[in-house]
């Protein structure tokens, strides 16, 4: 079993991380650490490689070339030792449609080997309100509670990192904001680390201590939400967000 890293051991550690698809590279050379306890953002367009850069963090994508560490463990190579102290969300993932919610739920406690998964499930369906569809279909959810319920089997093993890829996507306005509180008390109770992959800007200003900005596979900015405001010269994260990705601030910075 790996030891829990040290304050001085990052939780997550990225170094010069390489994947190609017939010589076409999908993340190019990138290298960032996450602390223990932290939460940050992953932000970019579509095919910035922020998907690739959270598969191969999970270890289902083995890197081209560099390396990923999770918890002190090499990823591509042994991570089987660590894999139960880490999850993954995506609402874009799908459960096994004919399963109920209960069921799946039990699944995943399981693989991921929790004791008590039946009080487990009872108390994630407390905290999410899932209580009333427990024994349905997961087919025949709406898509908020799809989302709902893939936040839940992300908690399932009380992960040490927890890996989110839009959360709160088909959420209304409301539980949206309650999904955010519960993640940042889960992550502030637990020291969870946390790695979020989201559009909402106003999601990531609100959550994130830390933004890492990729576009065509490469990282081209990492730093608090405050401090991109500034250096660009924004109030919101949305338009640093378009800057970057349309190439305004590689202009800003030429004419500099």
């Amino acid at each position: 079993m790996s030891p829990a890293p040290s304050p001085a051991q990052p939780a997550v550690a990225v170094d010069r991380l390489v994947k190609s698809y017939k010589l076409s590279p999908a993340v190019d050379d990138i290298s960032f650490a996450l602390p223990p306890g932290s939460i940050t953002g992953l932000l970019g367009g579509n095919g910035a490689g922020k998907t690739t850069t959270i598969a191969m963090i999970m270890g289902l994508v083995t890197p081209t070339a560099g390396s990923v560490r999770v918890l002190g463990t090499d990823m591509a190579r042994e991570r089987h030792r660590v894999l139960h102290r880490m999850n993954f969300e995506s609402p874009y993932v799908d459960m096994p449609m004919r399963l109920t919610v209960a069921q799946n739920l039990r699944v995943f406690g399981m693989l991921y080997g929790v004791s008590g998964i039946e009080e487990r499930i009872r108390e994630l369906a407390a905290q999410l309100g899932l209580a009333e569809f427990l024994d349905r279909p997961t087919g025949k959810l709406s898509a908020g509670q799809k989302t709902r319920v893939s936040l839940a089997k992300s908690l399932i093993n009380d992960p040490e990192v927890l890996l989110l890829d839009e959360p709160t996507a088909s959420l209304d306005p409301d539980t949206a904001d309650w999904v955010r509180s519960h993640l940042d008390r889960y992550r502030r109770t637990r020291s969870a680390t946390i790695l979020l992959a989201s559009h909402n800007m106003t999601e990531v200003e609100r959550l994130c201590e830390r933004v890492i900005m990729m576009k065509r596979g490469r990282i081209v900015d990492d730093d608090t939400p405050a401090r991109l405001l500034d250096r660009y010269g924004r109030q919101r994260l949305e338009d640093v967000f378009l800057d970057i990705a349309r190439g305004r601030g590689e202009a800003r910075e030429a004419a500099q």
